[in-house]
């Protein structure tokens, strides 16, 4: 009846719990009863004699499951030395200013945790982690910063195009920056990330991610309102060409920018200079001036 009982309540209960029904029961049963809980409850004979005794404890019901200083050493205790053998390692990857609060790196906690137990500082993933985190660095991905060769004039054309937003935002003039965004498969297909499904459930998607000629891609191109701070989006499924990019530019002051500035005289707009808003691209420019030409922009 006693191993019945512990078993069914024993994986409701905390710790201490389960010290206090094992000692509980070693009390009831007398003499012998120590080692007989032991075998009843899996816990050893010390644990069940320590519950015997907490029995006359004063009662704490919001109090510590363990008593102060108990349960397993911090790994950082029982080995000085992980620490430093964890920064060695990251050392030479990590990104940022040394001195900055936040750093970060780009090895993965399990192959750091391989890595260490190789040099004799046994240590799970699930350590690492907590450790690296400890000592200020975060997991990230990577930024793109890096380009090739920039024009002499670079900073000045973008302080140029700068200044031009800020005195036509000033003056109650429409800014937009516009661009093509990723383009995405349309259908069955997987993606990254996870959603809650109920067990054993998962959403099924195609084995291969080949587009489907008949549906094509969808095809997203923004416009973003520097001054009001939204945006506009179209998905077209054609192809990603200047026509495309004017008419997104077109429907966004039809349906949204003309009643938000009805006193517009020009409309400045500002794109990475390459794909469909490309600065060689020709039809780019006459799409461009169709457009002024019919809302008499300047």
């Amino acid at each position: 009846m006693l191993a019945g009982l512990f078993e069914l309540m024993a994986p409701h209960l905390t710790e201490k719990q389960r010290r206090l029904l094992a000692g509980s029961g070693a009390r009831a049963l007398g003499r012998g009863g120590g080692a007989r809980m032991a075998r009843i409850s899996g816990l050893s004979r010390p644990t069940v004699y320590a519950g015997v005794r907490e029995l006359d404890d004063r009662p704490d019901p919001g109090g510590r499951v363990r008593r102060r200083g108990g349960g397993p050493k911090r790994r950082t205790a029982a080995d000085p030395g992980l620490l430093a053998a964890l920064d060695a390692l990251v050392d030479p990857d990590t990104r940022g200013d040394p001195d900055s609060p936040l750093r970060w790196t780009c090895k993965s906690t399990r192959e750091l945790a391989e890595a260490l137990t190789a040099q004799s500082h046994p240590v799970s993933d699930d350590t690492v982690g907590r450790l690296l985190k400890h000592e200020g660095y975060t997991l990230q991905r990577t930024q793109k910063t890096l380009e090739g060769t920039q024009h002499p004039d670079r900073n000045e054309q973008f302080r140029y195009v700068n200044e031009q937003a800020r005195s036509h935002l000033a003056a109650g003039q429409p800014v937009v920056s516009v661009d093509t965004k990723k383009k995405e498969l349309v259908g069955r297909y997987a993606n990254g990330g996870a959603e809650w499904q109920p067990a054993g459930q998962p959403e099924p998607v195609g084995v291969h991610d080949f587009p489907d000629p008949k549906v094509g891609k969808a095809i997203p191109y923004g416009v973003y309102d520097l001054g009001s701070g939204a945006g506009w989006v179209s998905v077209g499924v054609d192809h990603d060409t200047a026509a495309f990019a004017v008419t997104t530019l077109r429907r966004w002051w039809e349906r949204v920018g003309r009643g938000a500035y009805p006193r517009a005289e020009q409309l400045l707009v500002t794109a990475d200079a390459g794909g469909s808003n490309g600065y060689r691209v020709r039809l780019w420019k006459t799409e461009l001036a169709r457009f002024a030409a019919e809302t008499a922009f300047r």
